[in-house]
């Protein structure tokens, strides 16, 4: 599969997840009287699997469908992936050491944060 096209595929995907997030707060502001939402902050996970440039870029061009997110800014805070060791006890970045313990050596392990996709905050007007 050529690169356009694998680029294009997993924009597709970022877009489905802005749509996720948008339809949620559209429900939210309609049980709640809101007229507009000026942000949106989402906690981003280091390896969820969500690309943060293809999710802005989603975003801005569905913005401008949405009356409700007219004026939405996205800020994302990215979370950084720890993982977690059974055998010793400690955590450390997975992204650097992948599944294996750099103390101990140990594949005992879990991934602790760092997938998460969550609605932080949103302002509204």
């Amino acid at each position: 599969m050529p690169i356009v096209w694998m680029e294009r595929d997993r924009q597709m995907h970022e877009l489905g997840v802005v749509f996720h997030i948008m339809d949620s707060l559209e429900k939210v502001a309609a049980e709640n009287e809101v007229e507009g939402i000026s942000k949106v902050v989402l906690e981003l996970g280091e390896v969820s699997t969500v690309i943060e440039s293809y999710l802005q870029n989603c975003w801005k061009w569905a913005a401008k469908k949405r009356e409700l997110f007219a004026e939405a800014e996205l800020v994302v805070e990215m979370l950084p992936a720890v993982t977690y060791c059974e055998s010793c006890e400690k955590t450390y970045s997975t992204v650097e050491y992948g599944k294996i313990c750099p103390y101990c050596h140990s594949p005992d392990t879990w991934l602790l944060q760092g997938s998460e996709f969550n609605i932080k905050e949103i302002e509204v007007y």
